[in-house]
């Protein structure tokens, strides 16, 4: 006598909705994907990232002196003295600052502005030992080792750079390691812009 054959478990149809939540991740990424490659394509700089700061006043910043350094702290009344200032956001511990001090200290041989820093996240030994090695560009560098005024000022890493104009606006901002192309090209026309009244 044969055995009656066993009920096989019925397969049920795959729903629509259970489709779509696997399919929407998948064009998210892809549509994502194509927008990056093109913003590529067109030349776009990822260093120049828009910030809702641009043509407004400077955050309040009120910070101390990097302690057993000879130079005052900043201030926002320091960012409204009258003459452009390249504010620098830096850390001892971060490659790419050591990798743009070279620039920076081109910079602040130009009559145009004023350098001064942001000591991000720091050891105030760390920082003095930095400058000690490589040199001091800044004419201010004001100490901010919980971050709280980075974030006001939007910094999204180290090192970033804000061109303030002598009203105490910003101008322009920079992510990332400032280059001599990038002074050059990006920089140096807004510096002239605000030199022009512009």
């Amino acid at each position: 006598m044969s055995e009656a054959p066993l009920d096989q478990p019925k397969q049920r149809p795959r729903s629509l909705g259970r489709t779509i939540a696997v399919l929407a991740p998948l064009a998210l990424f892809a549509g994502l994907a194509v927008l990056f490659l093109v913003s590529l394509e067109r030349g776009g700089d990822p260093s120049l990232v828009p910030s809702v700061l641009i043509g407004k006043p400077a955050p309040a910043t009120d910070l101390k002196p990097v302690e057993g350094l000879a130079l005052p702290g900043l201030s926002t009344a320091d960012l409204s003295s009258g003459k452009p200032m390249l504010v620098n956001v830096w850390a001892s511990w971060c490659a790419p600052c050591r990798q743009e001090h070279p620039v920076l200290e081109r910079l602040a041989q130009d009559p145009r502005l004023t350098l001064v820093g942001i000591n991000y996240k720091d050891q105030p030994d760390n920082a003095r030992a930095f400058l000690g090695q490589l040199g001091n560009p800044f004419a201010r560098i004001g100490a901010d080792p919980t971050g709280r005024t980075a974030i006001d000022w939007g910094v999204y890493g180290v090192p970033e750079s804000f061109l303030v104009d002598g009203k105490g606006v910003i101008r322009f901002k920079f992510i990332g390691p400032l280059t001599d192309e990038a002074v050059a090209s990006t920089l140096m026309p807004e510096l002239d812009k605000i030199a022009n009244g512009g």
